[in-house]
């Protein structure tokens, strides 16, 4: 029988997993640089193949090299510097599986429950938050070992990698076709964006939620949603929300400051009908100033919960 702490009782940290086996495959160190840079330059290639030739039966290789590429890196990066102790196949499990669950749970969800409202970012924030939470659970429910908050970050970051990766490459598929034809500097405008803006999405927020997930996981294997469990979805969730909506409140501020009105419509809608240069220049401030703000919010609290726990210092 296992007996919990009384009241007060500061909480026991819980070592991370066991080395895995000799026989386990292993990754060398440096090779999430290499595959930044290889990738880069095979990218590079096949975007400029595609526009040389007008070849669209290439356009699905351009696609998942440029939604996949750095995901792929930074998860390469996490496993080296903090996971090795939890294997290759957990990663790939959580980086396919989880990835691809959280896709599919968030769309469901959000087409029967998502409407148009001022609150749409929030709900989107939530819903897709919860959508990768319990794909990362469904993925470690038989690991019942698995606990500790450096696996629950590392995991969880995979997990939410792999969600932007896909949803990355389903964004630059729709800027890719247009009611003209294919339009190939909108996928490439799309997949630059998106590649340089991963690091500081998905994946941040899940490291924060799984991190304290598997942190108050009981002995046990089951999870518990404690008081500190919820908050802390709750506040990646409402992290989520503003940088979603960072253009409109951009927008939002522009119209405030400059044409000294308040629009609702103009948050909703994404725009500013006939800009001036004035408004444009603005924009652009707010937009990636605020968009800024949002990622060093969520690296600020990954990097507080990583000096709260012991095991990071020791990390094979």
């Amino acid at each position: 029988m296992t007996h919990s702490p009384p009241p007060g009782a500061p909480r026991a940290r819980i070592p991370g997993p066991q080395q895995p086996p000799p026989s386990a495959p292993r990754i060398r160190a440096g090779l999430w640089k290499r595959c930044l840079g290889g990738g880069l330059l095979l990218w590079a290639l096949t975007a400029l193949v595609t526009y040389a030739t007008a070849n669209t039966t290439l356009l699905p290789t351009l696609i998942l090299l440029g939604s996949f590429l750095v995901p792929v890196s930074f998860v390469l990066w996490a496993y080296e510097r903090h996971g090795r102790d939890l294997g290759v196949g957990l990663i790939l499990g959580c980086f396919l599986t989880g990835g691809t669950l959280g896709v599919l749970g968030a769309s469901v969800m959000e087409s029967y429950l998502l409407h148009p409202s001022l609150w749409m970012f929030v709900a989107a924030g939530l819903i897709e938050e919860a959508a990768k939470l319990g794909a990362l659970m469904f993925v470690l429910r038989r690991q019942t070992r698995l606990r500790g908050l450096r696996a629950g970050v590392v995991l969880g970051a995979t997990v939410g990698f792999g969600f932007a990766a896909l949803e990355s490459a389903g964004y630059a598929f729709d800027a890719a076709v247009s009611t003209v034809g294919i339009d190939l500097g909108a996928l490439l405008e799309t997949e630059i964006l998106r590649g340089v803006l991963a690091p500081f999405g998905h994946g941040l927020w899940t490291a924060v939620a799984g991190g304290v997930l598997l942190e108050y996981r009981r002995p046990n294997g089951r999870f518990q949603f404690a008081a500190p469990v919820v908050g802390t979805y709750v506040g990646v969730a409402l992290l989520h929300a503003l940088w979603d909506s960072t253009h409109g409140i951009a927008i939002w501020l522009v119209a405030r400051l400059t044409a000294g009105g308040l629009d609702r419509r103009l948050f909703a809608e994404g725009y500013i009908p006939r800009p001036t240069t004035e408004q444009q220049h603005l924009l652009t401030l707010f937009s990636v100033g605020a968009t800024v703000l949002v990622a060093l919010l969520g690296v600020a609290w990954v990097r507080s919960l990583a000096r709260q726990d012991p095991s990071w210092r020791n990390t094979p």
